[in-house]
């Protein structure tokens, strides 16, 4: 990765920072802060930032790249998440009506403090029986909507769940550990404005279970009309960070357990690595380790 902004642990608190080939400096502020400023102001604080760059990690480890931030999710903007959505759903023609129609799916689908960074556990609900991840590029979007940055996110999804009925589409996208988002931002001038490919690896028992690549030249709609849509009644001063779908999704017969390892891969963005954990059970209860 060229520029890289990164969210640390440092004892009991978290700072950002930035890296630059392999060189890190501090950053001043939040990142809620940078993306209340015009994209030129916030660039040059970054830039400044890399300047400066010289030392080691300032931190622990590394944690989700948000702060004040929701995530939000756009869903069917590949012909492969239109047609498996169709595959698990009795209800097909909606998914027809939403890639081919002028509005697109956007769902919410984190607060920031449910968001997990790399090699954070992501979760797979323990009353589903058919669980998948969602490789998807993540658009960091300042106040005015503008594409501030890119980061990789694995948008955990329940397909029993929503299969079985579209009205359930917040319990199949919506719990505990269901969003995955890293491990950095780069920002929008140090990476361009894609394609980006995507991989996506599912390893189980030391062997991979199953693999895929897309990539974002294969989407029905664009970044910047996905962020119109998202902007269009709704207001984010602290910035927010938009899924942008998926071109993977495996066959029927594959689903994620717990114990398999997710890694999401973009050679301009990194690689997003998590565990996989159940979360609660049939009944409703607690996270289970």
């Amino acid at each position: 990765m060229p520029i890289s902004l990164h969210r640390l642990r440092a004892g009991h608190v978290s700072r950002w920072a930035v890296c630059q080939d392999g060189e890190w400096g501090e950053l001043d502020g939040t990142l809620a802060g940078l993306l209340a400023l015009p994209l030129d102001r916030a660039r040059a604080m970054v830039e400044a930032a890399a300047r400066e760059a010289g030392g080691g990690m300032p931190g622990e480890e590394t944690l989700a790249p948000v702060d004040q931030q929701e995530v939000w999710a756009a869903g069917v903007t590949y012909l492969r998440s239109r047609d498996g959505r169709k595959e698990e759903s009795g209800h097909g023609f909606l998914y027809d009506h939403v890639y081919d129609g002028d509005r697109p799916e956007i769902f919410f689908k984190s607060s920031p403090w449910r968001v997990v960074g790399d090699r954070d556990a992501v979760g797979i609900r323990a009353d589903s029986g058919w669980d998948v991840p969602e490789a998807e590029v993540g658009l960091v979007l300042n106040a005015a909507g503008e594409v501030f940055g890119y980061t990789l996110a694995n948008d955990m999804s329940s397909r029993s769940i929503e299969g079985e009925n579209p009205l359930y589409l917040p319990q199949a996208k919506i719990y505990d550990r269901s969003c995955a988002v890293g491990p950095a931002i780069v920002p929008s001038w140090a990476a361009g404005p894609g394609p980006f490919p995507i991989g996506l690896r599912v390893l189980r028992d030391d062997h991979e279970a199953y693999a895929a690549t897309t990539s974002t030249s294969a989407m029905v709609r664009g970044f910047a009309e996905l962020a119109g849509w998202l902007f269009r009644a709704l207001s984010f001063p602290a910035g927010v960070v938009l899924l942008t779908g998926t071109g993977v999704v495996p066959d029927a017969d594959f689903t994620v357990r717990p114990g398999d390892t997710i890694e999401i891969t973009s050679a301009a963005l990194g690689t997003l690595t998590n565990p996989v954990i159940a979360i609660g059970d049939a009944t409703g209860g607690k996270e289970q380790q």
